[in-house]
């Protein structure tokens, strides 16, 4: 049996992290892999759920295999238990921009989808208590200047509460201005593979450490639990060494793999001590005061010593964190004080 990867990820404290990838595609679609396939991938990747999503309009392989809408899940849903695997069941709504195309995740019928007018789709969706995701706001193929930008139809579906989510990443590329949207409308920060072919061609190391991934904070390991959660807005993404996320949750994050060591030596001017990280993702830190290193690099799963001026004693040190992003123009921001004995 292939092994499955272990990932070591930040979370928040009392909830579970899900790994998951809510955007994928089979052959019932645009993909070129069976359904099962992509449940032992999810499973190799270390992932804890997954949807196959694949186009209602769209199936270029229909001279070969029939249209069944339901078809993936069925094939992939025995699997996914087998695999200890969430399958989340969803379907891709594939419409011109704008609306552009949209996930509906947690439904039971995608037959019921199958509508003309989009907004009547997506009442079918949201009647089922769906999840629905706007997928790849900035892509190049419906947003030539790749800028997301907000149409009335968005806005009127924010309005209606029929809009839960957007894509901030999306199989190679990322939309800054998605973290802003998602802060000022109170929706879902989300990050998926948007996979059609072999995961494992397609985010290869050293270009791709791991596929990326929306992080959800679950209060356990379910089915419900994960929809719960994606409804309250408990996500990040993971992209690259890289997380997105909403302030108050991109700070918890960062303190639950980065802590600062008592001082370990003391002189007349300066303390030495350890800043450890028990996460999977390098921690980059810029913009530290006269005093104490400009910039310190925690490695993933490691330790630094850090060398500051006494005062940090009784004041903290400032650093950004440059790989935690937090809007279009902004990452988190901490504060590290040596612990205390």
């Amino acid at each position: 049996q292939a092994q499955r990867r272990i990932l070591n990820v930040p979370g928040l404290p009392g909830f579970v992290t899900l790994r998951c990838d809510f955007h994928t595609h089979t052959v019932f679609s645009d993909g070129n892999v069976w359904p099962i396939q992509r449940v032992g991938e999810a499973w190799r990747d270390g992932l804890d759920a997954i949807s196959i999503t694949d186009h209602l309009e769209y199936q270029p392989h229909k001279q070969y295999i029939p249209t069944d809408h339901n078809a993936a899940w069925k094939l992939a849903v025995n699997t996914a238990a087998d695999y200890n695997i969430i399958l989340v069941k969803g379907s891709e709504i594939t419409r011109k921009m704008p609306p552009g195309h949209l996930n509906a995740l947690f439904i039971n019928e995608p037959d019921s989808l199958v509508k003309d007018d989009f907004m009547k789709a997506i009442e079918a969706a949201i009647s089922q208590g769906a999840f629905i995701q706007w997928n790849h706001p900035g892509w190049k193929s419906q947003q030539p200047d790749g800028i997301p930008r907000m149409y009335d139809v968005h806005r009127e579906l924010i309005a209606k509460g029929w809009l839960h989510g957007i894509e901030y990443y999306n199989d190679a590329e990322f939309y800054p201005l998605v973290l802003d949207m998602c802060r000022d409308n109170k929706l879902a920060i989300m990050g998926n593979s948007d996979i059609h072919g072999v995961i494992s061609e397609e985010y290869a190391a050293p270009a791709y450490p791991h596929r990326p991934m929306t992080l959800v904070f679950a209060r356990e390991r379910s089915h419900d639990s994960l929809k719960e959660a994606m409804f309250a807005r408990r996500t990040a993404v993971w992209y690259g060494d890289n997380l997105a996320a909403s302030g108050d949750i991109a700070e918890q994050l960062f303190r639950s793999v980065v802590s600062a060591g008592a001082p370990f030596k003391v002189d007349g001017k300066y303390i030495w001590f350890e800043l450890s990280n028990l996460s999977d993702i390098p921690m980059t830190l810029s913009g530290g005061p006269a005093g104490a290193p400009a910039s310190v690099k925690v490695p993933a799963n490691g330790m630094v010593v850090v060398r500051a001026e006494k005062k940090f004693l009784l004041e903290p040190i400032t650093y950004n964190v440059d790989n935690i992003v937090t809007g279009s123009n902004s990452v988190l921001r901490v504060e590290i004080s040596p612990a205390k004995n």
